[in-house]
């Protein structure tokens, strides 16, 4: 596997997302077009808490937390394409539409976020987005970021 040019690495990313440990679910930000498109990265690991109980003898990553770390990964898009009167707010998960599950996700893989821009206004943008995994889509959706008044 090819290394992966980090454009923001996980420091970078905290500065944009409330999320910590254990709930911060997004490794790299590889690419971004402010307004347009973000690509970001997840390295799945036999260490993560979800493992323990979902499931003890299969692991499997539980689907809702990939759709958290997609929707992780452009809430740092809707930050980084919201007006400057909007830096430093919360950015909300607002919905969810049109999700698919494909595969499942497992230790050891690597998952890549694809999302672009299908509406982007003041407070309110909406994304399309895509799970992928060694080039296979595991998951993808529509999902909504709110800023925060």
């Amino acid at each position: 596997m090819k290394n992966k040019k980090c454009l923001l690495d996980i420091r970078e990313i905290q500065k944009f997302l409330p999320h910590r440990y254990p709930f911060l679910l997004v490794d790299r930000i590889l690419e971004i077009e402010e307004g347009k498109r973000i690509v970001g990265l997840k390295n799945v690991t036999f260490n993560e808490p979800f493992f323990q109980g979902h499931f003890p003898q299969a692991p499997v990553m539980p689907g809702v937390l990939i759709i958290e770390a997609m929707a992780q990964v452009g809430g740092v898009l809707a930050y980084k394409s919201a007006p400057p009167e909007a830096q430093g707010k919360l950015i909300y998960f607002g919905a969810i539409d049109k999700v698919r599950f494909r595969k499942p996700v497992i230790p050891g893989d690597q998952i890549i976020f694809k999302l672009e821009m299908l509406r982007q206004g003041k407070k309110v943008c909406k994304m399309r987005g895509e799970a992928l995994v060694d080039g296979e889509v595991v998951a993808e959706g529509e999902l909504t970021a709110v800023l925060a008044e």
